[in-house]
């Protein structure tokens, strides 16, 4: 399978032993009921094998929908599904699925990972000197400007340990711009900013620099925050420009086995028609795409 022909959303790729893993959302039950997850495996992130489903709903799980932005990392010799998941009695938040491999099979494993009165999506995983964070979206049905958020975690990643941040809003950002369909879709009168997709990664100046998507002048894109001091809790300063403007998102960043940096994102943003693209990035002068 080439890369042209996988429908998914929210690509995320972990590099192991030699082989990419791609995991994403399924674009066919992203707005509808959902129950698992798949993987794909290359060589050279061009042809695919798979896909390989990694989990699926257990009889009587309670999260039937909002199966969103899987992202597989490995900690203390195993591996995690860190993702979204929901009902139609309790808020969207972030949970682990916890496996043996990078395949999984992956079960059910931590509480949720962020404050269950919040709606919350796309959690990943930050080691800062050691220690876990989770970076997640605090999402607009609760505060319409938009916030970015990080709560530490457990060791194990089984649960939060510790009170969550706000690190930025989207309204902050000079490039985004409030959603336009906000009232015709959620109901919601006034300005609704969200964010989602973070992306974290430690700049050779020592900078932390984040991508995040959002709504701009010309749909869903992908933009830059940068940590000046080096820290998580920032303070986070906005580029003043999108890193891709248009017609595509929630992406992040890795490093092929030759070391060299690529983002990744599905592109277009249409429903059912959404691709992972890998684009060359670079880090002299702050994080840009070649």
């Amino acid at each position: 399978m080439k890369t042209s022909e996988i429908n998914i959303r929210d690509p995320f790729v972990m590099l192991h032993e030699g082989a990419y893993y791609l995991y994403g959302t399924r674009s066919e039950t992203c707005w509808s009921q959902a129950d698992g997850f798949d993987c794909y495996v290359s060589r050279d992130l061009e042809h695919w094998e798979g896909p390989t489903e990694i989990f699926h709903r257990p009889e009587g799980f309670w999260a039937d929908r909002a199966y969103w932005a899987p992202e597989c990392v490995s900690h203390q010799g195993a591996f995690y599904l860190i993702t979204t998941l929901g009902a139609a009695d309790r808020k969207k938040g972030v949970y682990a699925l916890r496996g043996d491999s990078p395949l999984g099979p992956f079960v059910p494993y931590s509480r949720c990972l962020t404050p269950e009165d919040w709606f919350c999506i796309d959690g990943t995983v930050y080691l800062d000197e050691g220690k876990p964070w989770l970076i997640f979206s605090h999402s607009f049905e609760d505060d319409p400007r938009g916030d970015m958020c990080a709560v530490p975690l457990a060791e194990d990643l089984s649960a939060p340990a510790g009170e969550p941040v706000t690190l930025f809003s989207a309204a902050e950002a000079p490039w985004a711009r409030p959603v336009p369909f906000a009232k015709a879709e959620f109901g919601m009168d006034g300005d609704v900013y969200f964010t989602d997709g973070p992306c974290v990664m430690r700049l050779p100046d020592g900078t932390l620099a984040m991508t995040w998507s959002s709504w701009s002048r010309q749909a869903y894109a992908v933009g830059v925050a940068v940590s000046p001091s080096g820290q998580l809790t920032g303070r986070w300063e906005q580029q003043e420009t999108p890193l891709y403007p248009a017609n595509g998102g929630h992406g992040m960043l890795f490093r092929d086995r030759d070391g060299r940096l690529i983002f990744t994102l599905h592109s277009p943003n249409d429903k059912y028609q959404e691709r992972p693209v890998f684009l060359p990035a670079g880090t002299e002068g702050g994080l840009h795409l070649l």
